[in-house]
């Protein structure tokens, strides 16, 4: 697919982001969904290279909606202008589980690996599997595979101090101040416009595979307990 064309659209929709203006270009957005969709299935595919469970992960329940939740939102704009995919297993993009997330938006495109706002249950197992398994951690985040496109995990909503239960002393502290255990890496024009951009995308989540190994075995203690 053409990813200039998927932005092009977002771009006008953020100007036009009424029900009118959507309607009457209904038949594009259709368009532009099914050969999102299709790059979400390439994206599946090649991911499966490296990660074998995610090979019967179907893109329908991956791709996320464009149309806006506003029932709680000061925000009424009926739309969404970005396209995203997370690619996981045990539920696609409501999974808990550790997946692949790629974000198209005019404003600025990125891929994503982790997990992303964890119930309370389980973001406490998890900073307690950081804690307790900081050598491991720290082998896969300084990897230099890992380490040249992920600098460091998503700081949004971040806590203030150490969570009880933890030493402030901690060497890796900040770690467990986090709410969200995920990382990204911005795409760039050149990434963008690729021929190969799947194959791209996929080099880039790959070295993220081992994080997200890391993660799921918390994950799956929880969610099967």
């Amino acid at each position: 697919m053409n990813i200039n064309n998927v932005l092009q659209f977002l771009s006008e929709l953020k100007i036009n982001n009424n029900r009118e203006w959507f309607a009457e270009n209904k038949a594009q957005y259709d368009h532009l969904r099914l050969e999102f969709e299709q790059l979400g299935r390439d994206l599946i595919l090649e991911i499966s290279k490296f990660d074998d469970e995610i090979k019967h992960v179907e893109v329908k329940d991956c791709v996320f909606r464009i149309y806006r939740d506003t029932r709680f939102s000061h925000d009424k704009t009926p739309y969404k202008t970005h396209m995203g995919v997370f690619i996981a297993t045990a539920g696609g993009r409501k999974s808990q589980r550790g997946g692949y997330y790629l974000h198209l938006d005019p404003a600025g495109s990125f891929v994503a690996a982790g997990v992303w706002c964890p119930d309370t249950n389980l973001l406490k197992a998890l900073r307690q599997s950081v804690y307790d398994n900081i050598e491991e951690l720290n082998e896969i985040r300084f990897n230099p595979d890992f380490a040249q496109y992920f600098s460091s995990f998503y700081e949004d909503d971040k806590l203030k101090t150490v969570p009880r239960g933890f030493p402030k002393d901690f060497a890796d502290a900040e770690l467990l101040k986090l709410k969200h255990y995920m990382v990204e890496y911005k795409l760039d024009e050149a990434i963008v416009g690729a021929d190969d951009f799947v194959a791209r995308i996929g080099e880039i989540l790959r070295c993220a595979y081992p994080l997200n190994q890391f993660l799921n075995y918390t994950v799956d203690e929880v969610i099967n307990n």
